[in-house]
């Protein structure tokens, strides 16, 4: 895997490449996230589309196993994160 690149396996076993855009952890819930972005997809209609999930490090401390953010709250807190990143880049 390239540095700030992660491959996804769709359902259908499809894989797509995704750019990382951020990483961070939130205390409160004790977990680290990933906000990723497909590769590629340039004037496609969500060329914009970004993603977020909740993620448990591989043995090298990467991004590895990916979890879906489920609880309201939590995610309250992770779009405050993810509003803050991206009006710093702005």
């Amino acid at each position: 895997m390239e540095e700030n690149m992660i491959t996804i396996v769709d359902e259908d076993g499809n894989e797509q490449l995704h750019e990382i855009l951020l990483t961070f952890e939130l205390d409160d819930y004790d977990k680290q996230y990933v906000v990723f972005a497909p590769v590629g997809n340039e004037g496609e209609e969500d060329e914009d589309l970004i993603h977020v999930a909740s993620y448990i490090p591989d043995e090298t401390g990467e991004v590895g196993t990916l979890n879906d953010i489920e609880d309201d709250e939590e995610w309250a807190l992770v779009e405050e994160v993810i509003n803050t990143f991206f009006d710093e880049e702005e």
